[in-house]
């Protein structure tokens, strides 16, 4: 059965992105997957409306065309989503944060009843067995302290939606030493490739 990778790239650099250039490594440890691109960047995505959630809370069975429209491109995204064996994220920390168009990605494909659902004991994810690794370069912000708010909340999101299995290669602190950075960076990508 042939591995489907879901790559994301998010950031809006392409000339010396280094999330790009590492989430491409990533996935070319896995030449004989299947590849699904996602560049949300460069394909930027429509935030939510009250057209949408209009639509998205009603019954499937009883939406409208106009609704199925509304929600056609997030249905898209979300059986993207569901195809992957594994993620692969490019995520550029922006204000401490994720860009605002990987926000928009979560948005659409964070779906009660398709991504997640509520039960008496509380959330539970529908995408469980996948595997997300996330490719994160920063200037200044170090991976994991106090002023990331990127990984934490990504992290947290994918497992709302089920997915537990979360690996960060960070470049982080480029601004601080480049080099260093880069060269822990793509240790973790061989060290991956190493247990492929």
């Amino acid at each position: 059965m042939t591995h489907t990778i879901l790559h994301i790239d998010a950031s809006a650099r392409h000339d010396g992105s280094v999330t790009r250039d590492l989430s491409a490594r990533v996935v070319a440890n896995h030449p004989d997957a299947r590849v699904i691109t996602r560049d949300v960047a460069d394909t930027p995505l429509p935030h939510v409306t009250e057209e949408w959630i209009t639509a998205n809370f009603t019954p499937a069975d009883s939406r409208t065309p106009a609704q199925q429209a509304v929600l056609a491109q997030s249905d898209a995204l979300v059986a993207e989503l569901k195809e992957a064996d594994t993620i692969v994220i490019g995520l550029p920390v922006y204000n401490f944060s994720v860009p605002a168009s990987l926000k928009a990605w979560i948005d659409l494909v964070a779906r009660v009843g398709l991504t997640f659902k509520y039960t008496e004991e509380g959330p539970a994810g529908l995408l469980t067995g996948k595997r997300v690794i996330v490719a994160l370069a920063s200037g200044g912000t170090q991976a994991g302290s106090e002023i990331d708010h990127a990984t934490p909340y990504l992290k947290f999101i994918l497992g709302f939606m089920g997915i537990t299995d979360v690996t960060v290669i960070a470049a982080d602190r480029l601004a601080v030493d480049a080099e260093a950075s880069m060269d822990k960076a793509l240790a973790q990508v061989a060290d991956l490739r190493t247990a492929a």
